[in-house]
């Protein structure tokens, strides 16, 4: 039987949040009644995450955790919002102490017109909503709670990083150990040094704020990483053994699987320990958030090889410039670094189907822009093109310790098809110029807007882990911060959608060719054609 308890995440005032007037959207002259008074205890109902329906309660939640408010002459509309809950310690320990928040006596906090979050206060996944649709997806606005249900002087943390780097990850480990000892006064802080294996490999390293003081300055990852290594039962187990009561997981969706993982042995063990998520991809494939860290720097760096490119392509007869990007599956890092370069002539990504030979074919519109501007500059993300070398090569899928598919190099496979058709299909002699700066980008330091990005993700998970809340990631959805179940960013991964304005942004500024003709040579069918091209113009 589902049990009824006094909610760690109440307030003192209901917000107008969880009712919606049924006000019609008349002229701007109509004035909106004023919402009723509501009562000033809220209660909270917490069982574990089963309904995905949009509709049915005005306010229902993933986690099946309405949030009630009763109100004599005030009746939930069915409105369609959905919250989309994280778990917290007391679903399993109801009898979870709470404690006045250390931040009312902080002097950073002091000239806050508003110290804590609202509990009521939440994110919408989607800003754009028609008139008479539901509300949507809602997630829990992060920042600081009212109680905290850890003593400051019993938090014993730890931080790990696991998997590829990326720009930004040092920023996360300072920002971290500095709010967590600036902010709630937390003096045992433990960095878990390479990978998950370092939880039972024993590999530790004492952190606060003066050791890892200037570690963002530096490029890659001051606690060393690795793929693969989880074990979720020696994890925790060493979590358990060590006395470690908040865990900050820093990784791509593979890593937030595992830690996933985490907190449900943690759940399941019935341990005190907060788990938190803060999601890394330098190719910006994490669901659900507006973007992932370190990929401001990405695309600024890209320009540096672009640039390069463009330099060397113009300053040769027929010369061609061709630049690889990271971008596995998703082709977000060549996409912003076209748009933001100019200089580029084709952009070709991962989800782009695209062909070489053959009326619209890549091979004609080199062809085209040599013609015209005597040079041309391709780049293209890691990921794009992967079907015709395999299948040239007839190459085994091969995957790497974290369960990722080992890419053949597509920059080289397209600078020989260039180099053979001219020479021996055209009889036209070119310069080719191939870069590939993946490595040298993922090895430096953030930029300033990264190194910003990095604190508000960082000050966010700690907050988070202090307020109780655990199996969940941070992130920015439509530019506030929010709370996350880890479940729901590994779900899916962020791809570009070509359906979208993004796509179209970028065809209208590179003239490239959208490769939606049917090529017989190529084999691709017609039928997979016209259904881009209806969902295209669907969008319209």
């Amino acid at each position: 039987m589902e049990s009824t308890i006094s909610s760690p995440i109440s307030s003192t005032k209901s917000s107008p949040l969880l009712h919606s007037g049924s006000h019609s959207l008349g002229s701007r002259s109509q004035s909106f009644p004023s919402l009723p008074s509501l009562p000033s205890v809220q209660t909270l109902r917490y069982p574990s995450f089963k309904s995905r329906s949009f509709l049915g309660f005005p306010f229902r939640s993933r986690q099946n955790q309405p949030i009630r408010s009763q109100s004599s002459n005030h009746q939930p509309v069915n409105d369609g919002f959905v919250l989309e809950d994280v778990p917290h310690l007391t679903n399993f320990l109801p009898n979870l102490p709470s404690y006045p928040n250390p931040l009312k006596q902080s002097q950073a906090y002091a000239v806050v017109k508003q110290t804590f979050v609202s509990p009521d206060d939440v994110v919408a996944q989607k800003v754009v909503v028609q008139r008479e649709g539901p509300r949507g997806v809602h997630f829990r606005r992060a920042g600081p709670r009212e109680k905290v249900y850890f003593k400051s002087d019993e938090v014993r943390a730890c931080i790990v990083t696991c998997g590829g780097l990326c720009p930004g990850i040092n920023t996360v480990i300072r920002e971290i150990v500095c709010g967590l000892n600036y902010m709630y006064g937390v003096e045992d802080i433990l960095g878990i040094e390479g990978g998950y294996r370092g939880f039972y490999s024993k590999n530790t390293l004492r952190l606060t704020p003066k050791v890892v003081n200037d570690i963002h300055k530096r490029g890659g990852t001051f606690l060393r990483t690795s793929r693969g290594g989880h074990d979720t039962n020696k994890i925790v187990d060493n979590i358990q053994d060590r006395g470690i009561n908040q865990v900050y997981i820093i990784g791509g969706d593979g890593t937030q699987r595992g830690a996933d993982l985490i907190y449900k042995e943690v759940e399941k063990r019935g341990l005190q320990v907060a788990v938190a998520g803060i999601p890394k991809t330098i190719d910006n494939d994490i669901a659900v958030i507006d973007k992932s860290f370190g990929f401001d720097t990405a695309v600024e760096e890209a320009q540096r090889a672009i640039n390069a490119a463009h330099v060397e392509a113009e300053s040769v007869d027929n010369g061609v410039g061709i630049v690889k990007l990271m971008g596995r599956y998703s082709g977000f890092i060549a996409l912003n670094a076209t748009l933001a370069s100019r200089d580029v002539d084709c952009c070709l990504i991962p989800e782009s189907p695209f062909y070489l030979e053959g009326r619209g074919g890549l091979f004609e519109f080199v062809e085209e822009r040599l013609k015209e501007n005597g040079h041309v500059v391709i780049v293209l993300a890691e990921g794009a093109g992967q079907e015709y070398i395999s299948g040239e090569m007839n190459a085994v899928d091969v995957k790497d310790a974290s369960g990722n598919k080992l890419l053949l190099d597509v920059g080289l496979w397209l600078t020989q098809k260039i180099k053979d058709h001219f020479t021996k299909v055209q009889k036209t002699a070119i310069n080719m110029k191939y870069i590939d700066p993946t490595y040298m980008i993922r090895a430096i330091p953030s930029n300033a807007s990264d190194n910003i990005y990095c604190t508000l993700l960082a000050q966010s998970a700690v907050h988070g882990a202090m307020a109780g809340f655990s199996g969940f990631t941070v992130g920015p959805v439509n530019s506030r911060h929010a709370y996350i179940p880890i479940a729901r960013v590994t779900e899916t991964q962020n791809t570009v959608k070509l359906t979208d304005r993004m796509w179209a942004r970028l065809l209208a500024s590179t003239n490239q060719p959208s490769f939606l003709e049917y090529s017989e040579g190529q084999g691709q069918a017609k039928e997979d054609v016209d259904v881009i091209n209806n969902n295209m113009r669907a969008t319209l």
